[in-house]
């Protein structure tokens, strides 16, 4: 992966994450309700944002690499939130998503916008046939936005996160190339 694959949307631009948004990534990653699901601990640190970004940015130079994305409205509300597809196996043609959005950008259907958007992405640009996302049985919003864009529930990974000090159960769930041309 050369060039950062910027993907524009009705409402929003997918883009490059830079080291002018760390106070948005720190904002939303220490909101210990926004994170309740993420499968990490809020952050309590400003240089744990910076870490995060370098992490993501780390991704597209993995053998396995990823994308992860930082949502911006275009109407000039800055970054929203990221989203992103990383565990790429290419030789299996799968890999996995993850998306956070800032309480204040909830409930607009933006999520779902930019989901759409990465989802066709990853099927043309990495021939993917398979995209994975694992969440939190309470975590009913992301279920819902996972579901209304394709996604089939599979089943139950008992115990596959930890995070806040104890091990959680994942209701593990996936989309295939098949699912999308169906629809």
């Amino acid at each position: 992966m050369s060039d950062f694959p910027v993907i524009d949307t009705p409402r929003l631009i997918l883009r490059e994450l830079s080291q002018a948004d760390v106070p948005v990534l720190f904002a939303i990653h220490r909101d210990a309700e926004t994170m309740q699901w993420f499968g990490t601990e809020p952050l309590t640190e400003y240089a744990q944002a910076e870490q995060l970004l370098a992490l993501f940015a780390s991704w597209r130079t993995l053998a396995n690499p990823g994308v992860r994305w930082g949502i911006e409205s275009k109407a000039g509300q800055g970054l929203l939130g990221t989203c992103g597809l990383f565990k790429w196996n290419r030789q299996w043609r799968s890999c996995a998503i993850g998306f956070e959005l800032a309480r204040s950008a909830q409930g607009q259907g933006l999520m779902a916008e930019a989901l759409q958007a990465i989802v066709r992405w990853g099927f043309e640009q990495m021939a993917l046939n398979r995209i994975e996302a694992q969440v939190h049985p309470q975590n009913l919003a992301s279920l819902r936005l996972l579901e209304r864009a394709g996604f089939v529930r599979e089943g139950l990974a008992r115990e596959a996160g930890y995070w806040l000090g104890a091990h959680h159960d994942l209701v593990q769930c996936s989309l295939l190339r098949a699912d999308v041309v169906a629809r």
